[in-house]
Parts: C-alpha cells; sequence; structure tokens
C-alpha cells in the first residue's frame, strides 16, 4: 500500500511540474451542433478555456486541425489528388488558427501565430528559436499549416512541434474522457485507462493517435494526455495534475 502512494506522489509531482504544454484540438470539435465550418459557441469556450490555463502562468501552445473544412484524405476517396487535397486541408486548419487567435485576442491574450507554409499577410513563418521565445515572454503560440507536408497528419505536427518547442507534454483534447480498451461510442462496457505505458497501447493496438505521431513521442519519451475538452475546465484539472482523461507514459531509458 505504501508502495503504490509512493508511486501516486511521485506521479503527482512530475504533473505539478509541467510549464510548457501542446494543446492539440481536432478541427470537427468546432463543428459543434453545426453540420459544417465553425461554431462560434464552441470556439469562445475553448477560448476561455486556454485564457485561463495561460492567466494561471503556463506555457501554452497550440495546434489545430482543419476537418471541420477539409481533409485531404477525404478528397483523395472522391479522386482528388492526395498532396493537393492535404495542402487544401493545411490552408484549412490556418483557417482555424486565425479564429482561435481572435477569439483569444478578444479576451485580452496576446498570441501569435506561426505557419510552416509562408504566408507573411497573416501568419509569422515557422522558426523555431521565435516559437520559444515567444511562449518565454508569455505569448500563446498557435502552430498553423500542419508539418507544411503532404502525407501527414496535424496529430503528427503536434508531436513534432512539442518535441522541437521542448514541450513537457502533449495534451490532445477530444470529445471523449479518454482511452478506453474498446470504442465507448459503441460499447457502453468499455473500460477506461487512468494511465497506460506507450508499448501497452501498442501491444493493444488502441487508436490514440496515428503511428507516426505516436513513433515520434515514443522515441523522445513526450507524454501525452487523452482528455475531454468539452468539460468546463477540464484543461486547466489536466495541466494541474488531477486524474482527468488518459495519460500515456514511457518507460525510462
Amino acid at each position: 500500500m505504501a508502495f503504490f502512494l509512493s508511486l501516486n506522489q511521485r506521479w503527482r509531482k512530475t504533473l505539478e511540474q509541467y510549464k510548457r504544454i501542446l494543446l492539440k484540438l481536432s478541427g470537427e470539435a468546432l463543428l459543434g451542433e453545426q453540420g459544417h465550418g465553425i461554431d462560434s459557441k464552441v470556439l469562445a469556450q475553448y477560448a476561455e478555456e486556454i485564457a485561463e490555463v495561460h492567466r494561471a502562468g503556463y506555457q501554452v501552445s497550440i495546434v489545430i486541425g482543419g476537418g471541420n473544412i477539409f481533409r485531404g484524405v477525404k478528397g483523395a476517396t472522391t479522386g482528388m489528388d492526395r498532396v493537393q487535397g492535404d495542402y487544401m486541408g493545411m490552408l484549412a486548419t490556418l483557417i482555424n488558427s486565425m479564429a482561435l487567435q481572435d477569439a483569444l485576442e478578444r479576451k485580452n491574450v496576446q498570441t501569435r501565430l506561426l505557419s510552416a507554409i509562408r504566408m507573411e499577410q497573416i501568419a509569422e513563418p515557422y522558426i523555431r528559436r521565435r516559437a520559444i521565445r515567444h511562449l518565454e515572454k508569455g505569448r500563446v503560440v498557435i502552430f498553423g499549416a500542419g508539418t507544411g507536408n503532404p502525407y501527414f497528419t496535424t496529430d503528427t505536427a503536434a508531436s513534432l512541434r512539442a518535441i522541437e518547442i521542448e514541450a513537457d507534454v502533449i495534451l490532445k483534447g477530444t470529445r471523449v474522457n479518454g482511452i478506453y480498451d474498446t470504442d465507448p461510442e459503441k460499447n457502453p462496457d468499455a473500460i477506461k485507462f487512468d494511465r497506460i505505458n506507450g508499448d501497452e497501447v501498442l501491444k493493444r493496438r488502441l487508436s490514440v493517435m496515428d503511428l507516426t505521431a505516436f513513433t515520434l513521442c515514443r522515441d523522445n519519451k513526450t507524454p501525452f494526455v487523452i482528455f475531454n475538452m468539452n468539460v468546463p475546465g477540464n484543461l486547466l484539472k489536466v495541466v494541474k495534475g488531477e486524474e482527468v482523461g488518459t495519460t500515456v507514459e514511457w518507460d525510462a531509458g
């Protein structure tokens, strides 16, 4: 009993050491109750959640998908060239990033939008050192246009940027409460994991993010948390170390 208590204390201490986070949001989440585009209520809620974490003193960076506007993979299935479709998807992430930037600045949160595709009129070009400097100065940094390359998802972009800026953790905001042994939307008896080792995720073939993104996290020992972003207050609870969602950890060494 004492061993497990000590283990829990060590784990909580680690969580409390989070200082710089990367938040990954899906574009589809911005749909809200709509069939397309951006739901202004969802956008405002997300901005308030992020602003609250920023006010608490954490360094916040964000990657947001573009699936509510366009998905390159879906375009490819209808006959469109995959590369062309993926570039269109990258532009969709920039639209969402600009919307989120506007919502945050309406809450008096200084932001910087950095794009992997050069678009100087609306965003700074992505430069690693510049991104880190913005974070050190207390600005929320939004990374747009994915990795800037086709065939890579925004999950991969999130993992890559997190590693580059030396984020302490990746927080993947979804519409589910964490990782389950089966799909909770299809199986009401699905069992949720509070914490799970990355190797166990692979062994069980649990779908948490694409394999390239997952491999980047594994190779760099970057922990990530899957949690429900649609529950008010969850984001702040996660960064404070409360047991929210599912944390994927890695063996040392």
